[in-house]
Formats: structure tokens, sequence, C-alpha cells
């Protein structure tokens, strides 16, 4: 299953790897890798888990790993705990990771950069100190290291202030092929590591024949990183004995190599007979070591049958989705409010603010005390910073999230004189908790790297609100791979939890197919065993909610928000203190408007900035049969409330589901289901909206001011 023959060395290169890290003071190390040796690093890297591989392959599971039956054994994870001769431990954990070979790499750095972010502060540890302590190591293929685009996007992260780990110990395992691809067709470059010069990172090419070779290069390795806390990367050329996996024939269509191959005698064979040759050992010991590890693995095996046979695997239980109806409290005092808006609004003495945010400051202050509308950033700011005020660490990372898309966040002031940055959140401290602070960073212009990397962060930062903010929400079509195997199927496939949050802008303004849609249906079609929260709030306060919200118990899964843009600004969005100093969120919010609900005889559920068109369009032509009810959480689904409210409009016949995405996008498909035989004389929900297109949203502005026109009609338009 995906073997290491031709590159045995890289155990002994782990082995020793492990060793030379504790012995310079590493306590944590994190390791990430594809398929490729993964048994093999399970079984005799990170502990004797070889009970629990051949328990896998007798088709069963042990008994005590459960989780392994969520996904194929060269996929699973594992920690172990190292002792060293001097009683010195050093924890290891290898990251689970899906058949997109790369894809751990950022998310082994977030893990890192999260172990290491725990140790701030403690002792007055500094930055330096803490990336000494904890260390990511990367195992990569040579044709994926060459072709992936991630790796890239990881390396680029190396250096930067909001992702450094102090430095990666890369190890490529290099077999000279890709499953049937040569390297000829596989790279534009001499070595598969050209890709790593973009960082000037030392770069050592190892013959995987000569194991002493790659121990002595593996010191230098070490000593580096400790030294300048930069990437090295280990190119451990060998060949590939056997095909790339079980039911793989090589011969097929590398007929030459494989002649060599076959006549290679293996690097075991080489070094054992350099050590006979040198009298370091006899070839009787050698035999003797063979024969001894084969038992120990026959012993093993015969143990992993017993346990099979004495517990045999279940039948999986069916998860219970959960009705997503309840309000959590939430809530924060007004001197709570007051004291964090006065941080965000009066800047330090001799700061030299730019002339364009003094009335935006002005405003923020008239918000701390009520006098004015609360808007969106006013909202997030006072979530995060009494999130911190009560203990929570808070970290924030995207493109351009300092200042935010859409100039709304200013989260980061800068110095009009000296450039210099000041983020008035960051200087919050709990008393409870001083290590809980809010970290804001502006990403790469990565998608993918970055959303892996601040999933790995979450999963170790377990208590923490851990966000990642898109420029549009449709640019998280490039972190797809980190969305779908590990955001929404991590829990499931290796009991590995999460609670990152993803910040998605979404709303049609006819800003054109790129900039109108987060791809709503997309992580609708992901949830199912209470996997995922997808919410679209109406407003500051439910925003406010909602991210305090996330942090709760049995709120332990990733959050999805579609964000807004052009509500931001909008005076009907907006929010008072009372509404941040009551309840908490809410999944469903009724009509208020209605005077008389027996008069009702169209509901129009919608979500996001529609509501404001429909409300507005009503409100010029008002319609007391039509009442709009907004849904803020589509996942879990809040069917006891939907049901609820439906019960008030007691003489309703048509039930409508309105909404600006295409009608094979957005949240229709997911709804409709759902929404099924809830009236009484009404079986099948009504869709209005625009047609199915191929393509989010028209780049014309003036047709999408008429297609817009058209649903908000087509919504309010009773049935006579």
């Amino acid at each position: 299953r995906f073997p290491l023959e031709g590159c045995e060395t890289v155990i002994r290169v782990l082995d020793r790897l492990i060793d030379g890290a504790a012995e310079r003071g590493v306590k944590d190390i994190v390791f990430g890798m594809a398929h490729r040796g993964r048994l093999n690093v399970l079984a005799n890297v990170i502990g004797n888990l070889w009970e629990r591989i051949f328990a896998a392959f007798e088709g069963s599971v042990h008994p005590e790993f459960p989780a392994d039956e969520g996904d194929v054994k060269y996929h699973q994870g594992a920690t172990g705990e190292r002792v060293l001769s001097d009683g010195r431990k050093v924890n290891l954990s290898l990251s689970p990771n899906p058949s997109h070979l790369e894809a751990v790499d950022p998310v082994v750095e977030g893990m890192v950069r999260a172990k290491q972010d725990e140790t701030m502060g403690h002792d007055g540890a500094t930055r330096e100190q803490v990336m000494d302590l904890a260390l990511p190591v990367l195992l990569h293929g040579d044709a994926a290291f060459a072709g992936q685009g991630v790796v890239m996007e990881t390396l680029n992260l190396a250096q930067l202030k909001g992702y450094r780990t102090g430095g990666t110990i890369h190890i490529i395992i290099n077999n000279q092929i890709g499953f049937t691809t040569s390297p000829e067709a596989g790279r534009s470059t001499i070595y598969s590591t050209d890709v790593a010069r973009m960082t000037q990172l030392p770069i050592f090419h190892i013959n995987g024949d000569d194991p002493e070779a790659a121990y002595r290069v593996l010191q230098i390795a070490l000593d580096y990183r400790q030294e300048f806390n930069k990437d090295v990367v280990l190119d451990l050329i060998g060949f590939r004995r056997l095909g790339h996996n079980e039911t793989d024939e090589p011969s097929y269509t590398q007929p030459l190599m494989y002649a060599r191959v076959k006549a290679h005698p293996g690097v075991r064979t080489v070094y054992a007979k350099r050590l006979i040759k040198e009298g370091v050992v006899t070839e009787e010991e050698v035999n003797n070591l063979i024969a001894e590890r084969v038992r120990r693995y026959e012993e093993a095996l015969a143990n992993a049958k017993r346990k099979v046979a004495e517990d045999p695997p279940q039948a999986l239980p069916r998860v219970e989705e959960i009705d997503g109806s309840e309000i959590f409290r939430t809530s924060v005092g007004a001197d709570t409010i007051k004291s964090i808006a006065h941080k965000i609004a009066v800047v330090p003495d001799g700061f030299n603010v730019n002339p364009k945010m003094v009335g935006q400051l002005a405003r923020r202050a008239k918000m701390g005390d009520g006098s004015v509308p609360i808007d969106w950033a006013f909202a997030e700011a006072i979530a995060f910073g009494s999130l911190v005020l009560d203990g929570t660490r808070v970290r924030l990372s995207g493109q351009d999230s300092g200042r935010g898309t859409f100039s709304q966040r200013h989260a980061v002031l800068y110095d009009t004189q000296s450039g210099k940055a000041w983020a008035p959140l960051s200087e919050l401290r709990s008393e409870e908790n001083p290590d809980a602070r809010f970290d804001v960073y502006d990403s790469s212009l990565s998608e993918e790297g970055v959303l892996g990397f601040e999933y790995g962060y979450s999963v170790v930062a377990e208590d923490a609100l851990v966000l990642w903010e898109a420029q549009f929400g449709d640019f998280g079509n490039g972190a797809q791979t980190i969305i779908d195997q590990y955001i929404a199927a991590s829990e499931d496939k290796w009991k590995q939890k999460s609670r990152v949050a993803m910040l998605l802008p979404h709303g049609y303004e006819g800003q054109g197919p790129e900039h109108s849609s987060a791809r709503l249906e997309r992580y609708l079609q992901l949830c199912a065993e209470n996997n995922l929260t997808v919410c679209y709030p109406t407003t500051p306060a439910q925003y406010f909610h909602l991210l305090r919200r996330q942090i709760m118990p049995g709120m332990e899964r990733p959050l999805v928000v579609m964000t807004p843009k052009s509500l931001l600004r909008l005076p009907a969005a907006s929010s008072t203190i009372d509404d941040l100093g009551r309840s908490g969120f809410e999944p469903l919010i009724d009509d208020a408007e209605i005077q008389d609900p027996s008069a009702v005889k169209r509901v129009v559920l919608c979500s996001g900035k529609l509501y404001y068109d429909l409300a507005d369009a009503r409100r010029k032509a008002p319609e007391p049969r039509v009442a709009i009810v907004r849904v803020e959480q589509f996942y879990p689904f809040p069917l006891a409330r939907v049901r609820a409210m439906l019960e008030r409009y007691e003489n309703a016949r048509e039930l409508v589901w309105a909404q600006e995405e295409p009608q094979n996008m957005g949240g229709w498909t997911f709804m409709q289901e759902r929404l099924e035989n809830l009236l009484e004389d009404c079986r099948r929900p009504r869709y209005v909206g625009r047609l199915s297109w191929a393509s989010p949203a028209t780049g014309s502005y003036s047709i999408h001011q008429k297609e817009q026109a058209q649903l908000v009609a087509d919504a309010l338009s009773v049935s006579s």
C-alpha cells in the first residue's frame, strides 16, 4: 500500500530527526505526508501501531482506534511520544491527509503555529523562543512537490508575520516517478526541488543508498533551522521498487527503469554488506535483526486478528440531525460595549491618523454610547473585543482583512507620518486569561494555503475563534480542496474537530459573476450529520451574536457565513445597543410589520440582502397579505421555529422561497424538500427568483436591476 521500498532511508532520517530535534530543545513535532510510506511511518516512527494497521488489513477496525472507520488506512493520522535516554520527551503527531497529496502542508503549519502561540507569553517567552519548541516536518513526493500549487503557497507563508513557524524541514521522498509519469513529463526543471528556490532556502540532494550521508545532512538541516528559523529541503533520491499501489504494474509504462530497479538489491542489503565488511556487525547479527522484526510483526498480526474476532465492527449508527432552533444567550452589557468603543475610537497621543478616518472614529464613539445606530463593522469589533475580554483568543486573516475589502473594518490604522501600524483591539486583555488576544493579519494572495493554515490552527486552538475572510465570497473556489476534504468532512473521516469560521462576502449588486455569489449552494450541499453551521445574517446584531455563539459549548463545528457588501452601510441594516444586549442569534426572524397574521395569504421566506429589497417594495406598495420571513440559519435547519412561525399565519395558503441567485444555485434546492408539507393546503413551496444559469450573475448592471425588480414583484404578488 504505497510502500517505501527504494527510499527506506527516510525512516532512519525521521528517527534521527526526532532524537536530534529533542536534543536541540524541540518539544512538539507535527508531521504531514501523503500516502507513500505512511504505514511505515505510523508503525516505526510515530509509535508501535502495528496492531492498528493489521486490523485495517483484516477489513476491520481496531477497538482502540474506532475513528479508523472513517477513512482508508493510508490517510489516517496518529499521535505518539518519544522518550530520550536522558528522560526528555517529545510529542509526535502525524496529521491525517486526503488523497490531495500536498493539501496537508498548510494544515500542519497552522497546527504548529497554534502550538507555538499557546506558549507565547508564558514565562516571558518570545516568538523566536516558542518557534524553537515546535517543529513542522513535511514529507513530499517529487512529482507532487513540483506540480502542486499549494506547495508554493505554503513556502510563501514561511516568513510572513502571521504565519511564521520558525522553519519547516521538508523531506522529498524522491522515487523519480509520479504514478506512471516520468520526470520529463511532470516538470520543466532539472530538479523537483527547484520550486523551493523562490524563498532561497538551502536544498540538499541525498543519495538514498547512503544512510550515513543522510544522517550528516540531517544534522546540518536541524542546526540551520534552529539557528535561522528558516525552511530546509532534503531531497532523498531513491526509486520505487513496486508499483504506485498494490494493483499497479509499473513496467507497462517504464520498462527500462524497472529493469534497473529489479536488479537493485535495495539499501538494506547494500548497507548491511558495508557494515559486515567494516566489521561493525556479522551476517548472523543482521539476519537475527531481520528475523526479530518479522517475529514482532507476526505477533502484532496475530493479536490484531484476535482483537478483531473478540470485538467485531458494528454497523455505524445513524446520526440524527439536530434542530437548529435553539437560541444561545450571547449578550454583552452596555458598559463593556462603551469601553470597547472607546478603545477603537480614541487614537493614542502622537499617532497621526488619516484625516478621512476622523469622522469614522467619531461615529464609532457615538455608536458606543447609543446615539447613532450600529453598523456591521462596529458590531463585529464589539464581538471580537468582548470575546477577548471574556478570555477567548481571536484570530482573523485573509486578503486585506486589516482594513477590510470594502474599507469597512479598519481594525488596523496606519500613522500617516511614520507608517507604523496600530491595532486597537490587540491591546485588550482579559483578567481571567491574559493570553487571550485579538490578532488580524493581511494574508498573501492565497486561498487554499491560507484557509488550510487557519483550519490547522483551529484544530489545535480548540477554544479560539479562528476566522478566514475571503476578499469576495466566490474566491473560496480557490480553497475548495480544504473546504471539501477538511472543513466539511474531517470530523466524519478522522474525528478531527474544528470551529474555523469562513466569512464570505455575498450579495447581488450588479457587479458581475465573480463579485456576486459566495456559492452558498456548495456549502449547503456539503451539510450532513451536523458537520457545518451555515448562516446568512441580515443585521449587525445578528452577526455579533453569531460570532460570539461560535465559541460556546455545542458549537464545535465550522461556521460558514454569507457576509454583506452593500448592507455594510445600508441605514435599514443597522442595530442598536439594546440589540447587542439582549438574547442571542435568532435562526429565524419573523415579520414584525404584520399587524394581522390572519390576513396573511402568502409567506415569503428569504435570506440576506434580498429581504431589504422586498421590505422596501412592500413599504412603497403595502401588501398586508404577504409576510416576509428571514431564514438566518440554513443549517442546522431551524425546523421547530419555521413550524411555529407558520402556525401564526393560519390562513396562509402560499409558501414561497425567494432568492437572488439563479434557481440552480443559492438556497432553493436545499430549502425545497425541507419546506414540503409545512402548510396544510400547500403541499409544494413555490420558487421565485432568477432562472437557472451556468454563470452566477449577469455582468450588466442595468439587466441586474431589471431582474431584481422582477423577482421582487413576483415575490409580493398574491394569487387571487
